[in-house]
């Protein structure tokens, strides 16, 4: 029988509208549904930036790549119908509900150019006094030198008619976003807050702009260009830092990927515009009045905190909080940390402590993505002044934070940091860290490691859902040193027996993992695979599920993101796959395997995507404690129960919802949060303020 599959591309946009649909949760803060709003804008504005632009590459041969073109432009067609549709509806839901539940919290967004009577002076001396002196028109000439439109920026383009000899010409305004911000406060009314748009209050007072000339009409645009950087990894790369800092420069000038506009822009004036600016008809986006909704994020909220979300106080562990030092309790047991529901503070506090502890003497670690001024990297920073050798490994080539990495892996070297940078051909994506005690009384020093699913980011892991251990188990300890010699180009022939790592044996003991329960499936006896993730795309993988599933392996996906997997297939019908869209962005892999009762659980930071499982450096760590893996079995069961946010996903991708009205909700954030709430020691559940 031969197996199908989603596209990839068109599985996304599936999971994007599931956050679009968040925002039409009328339980929801209203502040918190326009932030999904914004969410799904800002998904869109990278999706066209990577994903578009690199089909668009594939068509005009610019990449080398395995897709064929006429594949690629099958794909564009059906991305540009799907995104039509959400754009559609991503209006409805603004239009219909947002804008009428923010007006009966007295709150007006303008979405015109009508104005109360009251504000209309008020806007004219605003645009006088605070935009026109940073406005540059520029007439519009098809065969003169002509400006460049910057990416993701918002211009107006402006139709106007000469008074005198009644003829037709064209302008350009690129809004001022570092002058102004996107949305102005009008004074209030009767007990009204109200707000408008900066392009609006541009577009009334354009004619005090074009003296001479009246204004016909004026519209928004936009364009987004190709962001990815591309390194052809079979030329050899002298200097992998120079080489990525002339990419970061090249981006802002990358290859458009398409070409929004206001729909009610006349045909004359597109055409006008297209020919100016060598624009094609397939770049074309029609969208509507108001464009980068993304910034609806930013729309002011003058009511208070009763209008967002409150968020939990993270859960604190006090056996950490009351010890000294937290490498005698991690030297006793494996400590375990659900983000954002644990606090982040305690890996801070484990570098801080590694940085001054006199017993350590070396600290390694990875570095995929970090935040801006980040405390981990303080702390490294702190370590090599106190004479700790430091090791850290920089991912260049992590998109959209190359230019923060290099700056944090140039500030790192300055002070005495060793910096390992990016692997020809091969990202490195493994969250670990290791630290190694000095020797002492004839015997090894100790070491100790964490180990996560999410990057060592204090920011991100207050929104993203990732988990993470501290090990002194040297089972692990010891691989992770291995792994570090790998990339330190000192052994590249190691044999993991514990670790599950990309390159060496993560493929064949997945499939090894997956087959056995095959056999057992074939034996009659109770079997179940659980795999939770952001991306299942890799095709040789989900054919082992699909067979799996044709034994009658039971297989349960939890998938956030994208996943080519088509169920209800006869060769898939044992395979369930749910998704959980919430206040937290659903981010750690757990893999589990039911192997006759012994249970087989890994968490990893490796989605089953090709880039992942064929491109990069990954690591996936068993769970060995007992405590811990049954902690982890709850929350997967917790969240295959949930009847709240989560939906199945069908053969035609659309998102079910699971609501289930006859039973008691089931919340799986919020019930986690009580899950992990309670000390498994005492029995006593610490309550916490904020709710979810």
């Amino acid at each position: 029988m031969e197996y199908s599959y989603f596209n990839r591309d068109v599985s996304w946009l599936s999971f994007n509208y599931r956050v679009l649909l968040e925002s039409e949760d009328s339980n929801l803060p209203i502040y918190e549904r326009i932030k999904f709003l914004s969410i799904h804008a800002s998904n869109l504005e990278e999706f066209y930036k990577i994903r578009v632009a690199e089909h668009r590459s594939v068509i005009m041969e610019k990449v080398h790549s395995d897709e064929d073109p006429a594949e690629a432009e099958k794909t564009l067609e059906q991305i540009k119908i799907e995104v039509t549709r959400q754009q559609k509806e991503f209006f409805r839901i603004l239009n219909n509900e947002i804008l009428p539940e923010l007006a009966r919290k007295n709150i007006i967004l303008h979405m015109n150019n009508e104005l109360q009577p009251e504000h209309q002076e008020f806007v004219e001396n605003y645009f006088m006094e605070e935009i026109f002196p940073f406005l540059q028109p520029v007439m519009l000439m098809k065969d003169e030198v002509r400006i460049f439109i910057r990416d993701n920026r918002l211009y107006q383009v402006v139709q106007l008619r000469k008074k005198k000899t009644d003829e037709i010409f064209y302008a350009i305004i690129k809004i001022p976003y570092a002058k102004v911000p996107r949305f102005i406060e009008l004074p209030p009314l009767y007990g009204k807050y109200y707000f408008m748009f900066v392009e609006d209050v541009i577009s009334i007072n354009l004619p005090e702009v074009f003296v001479g000339y009246t204004v016909e009409g004026s519209y928004n645009i936009k364009i987004s260009r190709d962001a990815d950087i591309y390194i052809d990894e079979e030329k050899p790369v002298t200097n992998i830092v120079e080489t990525i800092k002339t990419k970061v420069k090249k981006r802002k000038i990358g290859d458009l990927s398409r070409f929004v506009y206001d729909r009610r822009m006349p045909p004359a004036c597109l055409d006008y515009v297209c020919k100016t600016f060598h624009i094609f008809k397939e770049d074309l986006i029609p969208d509507n009045v108001h464009l980068n909704m993304e910034d609806l994020i930013k729309l002011p909220n003058p009511s208070g905190k009763e209008l967002e979300r409150i968020p939990p106080v993270p859960i604190r562990i006090p056996e950490l909080d009351k010890a000294d030092w937290v490498f005698p309790i991690i030297r006793k047991k494996d400590i375990f940390l659900h983000y954002p529901y644990h606090t982040f503070d305690y890996f801070i506090r484990f570098l801080m402590e590694a940085s001054t502890n006199p017993r350590v003497e070396e600290i390694m670690v990875t570095q995929y993505r970090v935040a801006q001024d980040s405390e981990i990297i303080t702390n490294l920073i702190n370590a090599a002044k106190n004479g700790k050798k430091v090791t850290v490994f920089v991912e260049l080539k992590a998109r959209f934070d190359e230019e923060n990495n290099l700056y944090t892996a140039e500030m790192m070297q300055q002070a005495g940091i060793r910096i390992l940078y990016s692997l020809p051909g091969l990202k490195v994506h493994a969250k670990v860290a290791l630290v190694k005690e000095k020797p002492a009384m004839r015997k090894p020093g100790k070491s100790y490691a964490y180990l996560s699913t999410g990057n060592f980011n204090e920011k991100t892991a207050r929104l993203y859902s990732d988990m993470a251990i501290f090990t002194s188990n040297s089972k692990l300890t010891k691989e992770i040193s291995q792994l570090f010699d790998v990339l330190k180009g000192q052994n590249q022939t190691i044999q993991f027996d514990h670790l599950l790592v990309t390159q060496f044996n993560m493929l064949p003991s997945l499939k090894t993992y997956i087959h056995r329960e095959i056999q057992h499936a074939k034996a009659g006896e109770k079997t179940h695979i659980i795999l939770k993730m952001n991306g299942l795309q890799d095709y040789a993988m989900i054919d082992e599920l699909y067979k799996a599933s044709e034994a009658g392996v039971k297989i349960d996906l939890i998938v956030r993101g994208i996943s080519c997997l088509v169920p209800n297939q006869p060769y898939s019908r044992n395979i369930r796959i749910t998704r959980i869209v919430d206040i937290f962005l659903e981010h750690s892999r757990i893999w589990y395997f039911y192997n006759k009762g012994k249970e087989d659980l890994f968490l990893s930071s490796a989605d089953w995507m090709k880039r992942n499982l064929y491109r990069r450096i990954e690591v996936a760590f068993p769970i060995l404690d007992k405590k811990i893996k049954q902690t982890i079995l709850d929350i997967l069961k917790i969240q295959l129960n949930d009847n709240v946010k989560a939906c199945f996903i069908d053969e035609h991708l659309n998102n079910l919802f699971k609501k289930e009205h006859s039973f008691d909700p089931v919340h799986a954030q919020r019930d986690i949060y009580k899950r992990l709430a309670i000390n498994g020691e005492t029995g006593k559940r610490r309550m916490a303020d904020g709710k979810l």
